[in-house]
């Protein structure tokens, strides 16, 4: 992965390289190998929560090297990207983020993302939730069973 983004210009979109289903399904079995394989290397990144009025908000702090299996989110969102550099890989392809940049998040996408500096990545979700284990439920997809676009 990391040889294909060098050459990717600040926030353009390099296209996938194998189908949606062949992304999802190489993600997951990423993402069981580093829950199993490398689960003694483990790395959380600091979080921080913050609402408002019918939003949530997440800011997670990634240390420069760390590589993250994100969840599937079931909703467009925004993004702020307010410190760093980060790699992102999507089934809908690749792309190196340098803050400070916003963006918004298609639905369904489940990523994988390398932190080239030290990253503070912040997501703004619409809810009126304020318990964090109902927020989850309610914007993330554990997989694309039974969700639009579904398969692995």
């Amino acid at each position: 992965m990391g040889g294909l983004i060098k050459e990717t210009p600040n926030n353009q979109m390099i296209n996938p390289s194998c189908s949606s289903s062949e992304f999802r399904s190489a993600v997951f079995g990423l993402q069981d190998y580093m829950m199993t394989e490398l689960s003694d290397f483990h790395v959380e990144p600091l979080v921080e929560h913050y609402f408002a009025d019918g939003m949530y908000g997440r800011k997670m702090t990634i240390e420069k090297g760390v590589t993250i299996v994100g969840k599937i989110h079931k909703h467009s969102h925004v993004n702020v990207i307010s410190q760093g550099i980060i790699d992102v890989y999507t089934e809908f392809g690749t792309v190196r983020y340098e803050a400070p940049i916003t963006f918004v998040s298609n639905p369904l996408t489940k990523r994988v993302v390398r932190a080239i500096e030290k990253t503070v990545w912040t997501t703004v979700h619409v809810t009126n939730e304020t318990d964090l284990e109902k927020i989850e439920a309610e914007v993330i997809a554990e997989n694309y069973n039974g969700i639009e676009g579904g398969g692995v």
